[in-house]
């Protein structure tokens, strides 16, 4: 079994938060006297990646997933526990790591936005100190793996949200990282700009053995990419194993929403339950361990004149109020 490439003990982040008093005269005093709250924003962690590992940390807003990868990073100082990533304290020694990690975050463009990503990459090449032939040969390969020949001269502002994605972890990846922190990578996209992240996600770490530590509010990601799944909440880790124990623990529902051209009455399925019901619209909540969904799609085109179906997961929260609760009865 490989060896531990990130490991996290007792690791806590804590914020000041000044608190403010209401109204005119609250706000006076707040001109002589100030209060602060303590948020724990990441509340003792202790778990540890191995090499080539491609693990999603998951969890509700708030729950201090960002906090965790940017102190992993070296862009946040921890109030207490220890960090370790590939040998570096990245609190203390984060350029140096700089050269052996790559982060994307999904909210927060590295790429210059009003040039093309070639002048990003070019720039990078310089940071990292690659030679001029590796750089080309290791832009050639990312750029035909992510199928972006065609964008390298055109300005990030007018790439589309996927163009610019696979754009954003091009650039990377372009010093051959070994860990990539990925923080909500495929956040507001569409469905076939996610098929082509996680397609190339996966290579990475098949082909590259780079490994992954991924963040999504996307239970498709974590179905799709991950062989470990963490979920954090509160700061706190509340489930940490394999990926098909959680999909089959708590990712066995399907909402299906089935929208009918005349209106749908009676509508009678034991292994579904009606969680929203207009007159031309209803919405399942399908227990996938109990029924398919092809069978109650057969059940809804024989009885019904069906104009559209959606199937989607239930949302990252509702799954974690799951755990929540297995939690509580044990």
């Amino acid at each position: 079994m490989s060896s531990p490439i990130i490991e996290v003990q007792n690791l806590r982040k804590t914020f000041q938060l000044k608190q403010k008093q209401a109204g005119f005269f609250g706000g006076f005093k707040n001109l002589f006297s100030s209060h602060y709250k303590q948020a724990h924003a990441v509340d003792d962690l202790s778990f540890s990646v191995n090499e080539g590992e491609l693990v999603a940390f998951i969890g509700p807003n708030g729950a201090g997933k960002s906090t965790t990868i940017k102190m992993l990073t070296g862009i946040l100082f921890p109030t207490s526990g220890s960090v370790n990533v590939l040998g570096f304290n990245p609190s203390k020694q984060r350029q140096q790591l700089a050269f052996h990690i790559g982060s994307v975050f999904g909210q927060k463009p590295q790429l210059w936005y009003h040039l093309p990503p070639q002048d990003t990459y070019d720039l990078f090449a310089r940071i990292y100190e690659l030679k001029e032939e590796d750089y080309q040969e290791r832009l050639k390969y990312l750029v035909e793996m992510f199928e972006i020949g065609d964008l390298l001269n055109t300005q990030v502002r007018k790439l589309s949200l996927g163009q610019r994605m696979r754009c954003e972890i091009v650039a990377s990846l372009l010093h051959r990282p070994k860990i990539i922190f990925l923080d909500e990578p495929t956040i507001g996209l569409d469905v076939i700009a996610k098929q082509t992240i996680r397609e190339v996600i996966k290579t990475l770490n098949e082909k590259e053995k780079v490994t992954i530590f991924l963040t999504s509010h996307d239970a498709g990601d974590i179905e799709s990419l991950a062989k470990r799944t963490v979920v954090i909440n509160h700061g706190k880790i509340v489930f940490d194993d394999n990926t098909e124990k959680f999909k089959s623990t708590y990712i066995n529902k399907k909402l299906v929403e089935i929208i009918s051209a005349d209106p749908i009455k009676n509508f009678r399925f034991p292994q579904g339950q009606i969680i929203e019901k207009t007159t031309y619209q209803v919405k399942i909540e399908l227990d996938t361990s109990k029924s398919s969904i092809e069978k109650l799609l057969e059940y809804a085109v024989e009885n019904f004149q069906i104009q559209d179906i959606n199937i989607s997961d239930p949302p990252m929260e509702e799954i974690i109020a799951t755990i929540y609760r297995e939690q509580a009865r044990e």
